[in-house]
This record gives structure tokens, C-alpha cells and sequence, in this order.
């Protein structure tokens, strides 16, 4: 008999030696170590509603006052510019500016009192993750920083359904990218790049597949005005095959790469190593791929659909995101970004507010509700809009610009088995903060994870191989689920 003295310690790993040696004992009995972790790392299993989730993010904060939490009985130094109008919701008001949710409120759940302590644009991190913003130098376009930070959502998703494939036959192998982003990597279209959007220390491999949209000029803002096909080229780079690129031709390049890889077999197989592999092996399928060129074509759409969900940014990605899902894509972030620096960030004034954003967000997110309806995707989406925080209840100035406020703050739920026509949550008489059912990022999170069938327990390893449970914290709101 083997013994180790001491009391139990627990290995880098997470097990104690205790564990360790009961695993491998059992290899007798005709289970192996190596099966007993696996079996760990693919978590507990919950039953999923959802197969897929487009997540629809409103970077900079939209007035909880000017959505979905009106107060006309605040005094006129709260309750805001607009007037409210009733929803198919019983209780629930709605933002004039916002008629046509108001008119199929019943097809989705508000939550009224998403809530958190972190009170600047740092939080889309912690919106994206499920967890606070860790430590590190930041600052404009920043790469390095994201690499400390925990992974997105998608991220976690693209991981799992990663080491999912390794037990399957090349053919049962899923064919198109879990983790996309549309219409830019959040920040880029302003010279930044934020925190949250991506893998963090998962690797870079399993960041999203981001298309790339720019602005005309420095002033320009492509989510206040229609845009032109010729800019909304959601193909990635390289996808188009040119006239002197033939089959062959293509083929020749990947046998050099395949030589090239031959020749460097004899390098430790670091981290770094295996990430390039899996990249370079997702960027040939990118290029070869048939499928792949269709789904990011969005002229293949028709005119009057593309009117329905509006022909600005933000429609037409959310047109683009729903094609994703489609084409095989679990995980779907569509922005709203700031290229004017405000947007949903409004501090200067309601003008933009009234104008452009609420209309803008009334007109597609009605439009993507109805459209996966129609077509049967709705039963089987989690659609989740909301943004980093909300705003503060007392305006700034006379033109109603107000400040950042993550005290309180709303998020829309629909699909995938979400009771539409609820209210989650109350907010005092300034919509200030909760009075009851606070939501925080990591229920929020949870909740997602659980309608994708993913259970907090559910590890992942980070970049020293130790398993990492995706949440630490926060339960789902099984009650929003019918």
C-alpha cells in the first residue's frame, strides 16, 4: 500500500492527492484518469433551451428614463423629455419614441434592475464575461491588456463547442465559426479596443469571427443614416476568391503551409504553437469554404426586408447577425457603437436620443423579433439587448444629456423559451435604483448560460492548464422561462 504523509493539498490543478489517487485507482475498474477529467471538463449537464444567442449590445448606456422604465409621475427634473405610451405588457410604459416594441411588448421580458458598481465604459467587460474587469494597464487599442481579461460569453461558447468536436467524426464537426461579431470589434470604429468582446486568457484562437465596417470621415456616423452596399461588405478579408486565384492555386497554398508545419513537428508544443494551428486551420476553412462567402453576402436578402429592419449600421447587422445563426453560429453580438464618441452615450442632450437611437432600435429590434417568428428561429435564439449601464436620473443639463449610472438599468429577453409580456424587477420613484430583484451581470450571465444548456459548474482551463468553472457567482432567472 502506497501512503502520503501530511494532511491534504490540494494540486495546481485543483485536485488533492486524495482525488488523484482515487481517480487513477479506478482505472482498474475500467475508468481512466484521463476520462474522469474529461468528463469534468464538460461540465454538468443541463437540459438547453437555446441553441443559439444573438446578443444585442448598446455600447454607452440607453436612459432607463427614455426606455423601458418611464416615470411621468417623477418631477420635472427627472422624468425626462418624452412621453410614455402603453405596452401589451399589463404596468409596463414605453418611450413614445418606441411604438413598435410597445405594439409586440408580449413577445418579450424587461428586466428593470440590472445593477452593478462599476460606473464607466470599463463595465461592457464585465456585461460580455460575467465578471469584473480584472487588473491592467489599459488604453486605447490595447490588445495586450485583453489577454489578463476573462473571455466573453462567445468565447466560452466557441471553447466548449471546440473540445466538443475532438470526439466527433470529421463530418459530425461543426462547420462555421460559434463566436461572430458584427459589424466591428467594439471600439475599433473609434480608434479603441475595448474590453470583454474577447477570448482573454482562453486564447486567441477562440476570439470572434468580427467583420470589419469603418466610417466615411472622422464625423461620420454610419449608425445615424442609410448605408450603401458598397460599405456594408460583411465579407471577411480574403473570403472573395480573385479571378487569378483558382481551386488548384489555393490548394498549392495550403500544401506549402502543411510543409512549413512538417518541418517545425519537432517544437515544443507550447500554447502559442497549438492557438496558431487552430487559427491557420480556421482561416484555410474561411478561405475554401462555399458557405462561408453566401452567409456574409447580405445582398442576397431582399430590398423590402432590408427596409424592414432599417438600412442604417445597426439594421443591417442585425440582418447579418440573424444570417449567422442560420448558417450555423450559436454565439451573435451585434453593436451599437460609438463613432461620434456618444451615441447611447448621451451626454450632451436628448436631440440624437430622440432622433436617431430610440427609432433606430424600435424599428430593428421589432423587425429581428417578427422576422425570427416567421421563420422559426425565435423558439430556439436567446435575444438579449441591453447596454454597459444606464443614466443618471437627474440630467446634466437643460438639453437632458445625462451621466453614466449602473445603478440601475434595463435589459430586454425574448426567445428560447422567455415569458413575453413580463416585468422582472421594480426601481424606486426616480428610476435610480432597485427597490427589489436586482439583477447583476453574473445573474444575467448565468441565466444565458443556462438557456444554452451550460451549467456554472462547467470548467474550462486557462493558460495554465488549471480548470476554471465559466461562472463564479450569480444563478439563472429560471423564472423568466415558461
Amino acid at each position: 500500500m502506497l501512503t502520503i504523509q501530511g494532511k491534504p493539498q490540494r494540486l495546481c490543478n485543483g485536485y488533492s492527492r486524495r482525488e488523484i489517487l482515487q481517480a487513477a485507482g479506478t482505472g482498474l475498474l475500467g475508468t481512466s484518469l484521463t476520462c474522469l477529467l474529461r468528463a469534468e471538463g464538460a461540465g454538468h449537464v443541463v437540459q438547453p433551451r437555446a441553441k443559439s444567442v444573438m446578443f444585442l449590445f448598446l455600447f454607452g448606456g440607453p436612459s432607463q428614463l427614455e426606455t423601458f422604465d418611464m416615470k411621468p409621475d417623477a418631477s420635472t427634473g427627472i422624468r425626462g423629455p418624452y412621453q410614455p405610451i402603453a405596452s401589451r405588457t399589463p404596468g409596463l410604459q414605453i418611450c413614445e419614441k418606441l411604438p413598435q416594441l410597445a405594439a409586440i411588448s408580449d413577445r418579450f421580458a424587461v428586466l428593470r434592475t440590472m445593477t452593478h458598481p462599476h460606473n464607466d465604459h470599463n463595465a461592457c467587460h464585465y456585461i460580455q464575461t460575467g465578471h469584473p474587469l480584472p487588473p491592467a494597464d489599459r488604453g486605447a487599442a490595447n490588445v495586450d491588456a485583453t489577454q489578463k481579461d476573462w473571455p466573453a460569453m462567445g468565447s466560452v461558447v466557441q471553447y466548449l463547442d471546440y473540445h466538443a468536436d475532438a470526439d466527433k467524426l470529421p463530418e459530425q464537426q461543426r462547420d462555421f465559426p460559434s463566436y461572430v461579431y458584427l459589424p466591428n470589434p467594439l471600439g475599433h470604429i473609434q480608434g479603441y479596443d475595448r474590453s470583454g468582446q474577447y477570448a482573454g486568457w482562453l486564447g486567441r484562437s477562440f476570439n470572434p469571427l468580427a467583420t470589419r465596417i469603418t466610417k466615411r470621415s472622422k464625423d461620420d456616423n454610419p449608425y445615424f443614416r442609410d448605408c450603401i452596399d458598397k460599405e456594408l461588405d460583411f465579407r471577411i478579408r480574403g473570403l472573395d476568391v480573385q479571378a487569378d486565384m483558382t481551386v488548384n492555386r489555393t490548394v498549392r497554398r495550403v500544401s506549402l503551409l502543411e510543409q512549413f508545419d512538417a518541418a517545425r513537428r519537432q517544437l515544443d508544443q507550447a500554447r502559442s504553437v497549438v492557438e496558431y494551428s487552430r487559427t491557420r486551420a480556421r482561416a484555410v476553412e474561411l478561405v475554401t469554404s462555399d458557405k462561408m462567402r453566401a452567409a456574409f453576402d447580405i445582398r442576397r436578402e431582399s430590398a423590402a426586408l432590408r427596409d424592414r429592419y432599417g438600412r442604417h449600421l445597426f439594421g443591417q447587422s442585425a440582418l447579418m447577425g440573424r444570417r449567422m445563426l442560420e448558417a450555423g453560429a450559436r454565439f451573435v453580438t451585434v453593436l451599437w457603437d460609438c463613432p461620434d464618441g456618444y451615441s447611447w452615450d448621451s451626454h450632451t442632450g436628448s436631440h440624437d436620443v430622440g432622433q436617431h437611437l430610440l427609432p433606430g432600435l424600435d424599428q430593428t429590434l421589432s423587425a429581428l423579433l417578427a422576422d425570427m417568428s416567421d421563420r422559426g428561429l425565435l423558439d430556439e435564439t436567446l435575444v438579449v439587448c441591453l447596454g454597459e449601464m444606464g443614466r443618471t436620473p437627474k440630467p446634466a443639463n437643460a438639453q437632458w444629456g445625462r451621466g453614466h449610472w449602473s445603478h440601475c438599468f434595463p435589459a430586454v429577453l425574448a426567445g428560447a423559451g422567455i415569458r413575453g409580456g413580463i416585468t422582472y424587477g421594480t426601481s424606486d420613484k426616480d428610476a435610480g435604483y432597485p427597490t427589489d430583484n436586482p439583477v447583476s451581470p453574473e445573474t444575467l450571465s448565468a441565466t444565458i448560460f443556462h438557456a444554452l444548456g451550460i451549467a456554472p459548474e462547467t470548467r474550462m482551463h486557462d493558460t495554465f492548464g488549471r480548470p476554471v468553472p465559466v461562472m463564479h457567482g450569480g444563478q439563472p432567472l429560471t423564472e423568466l422561462f415558461g
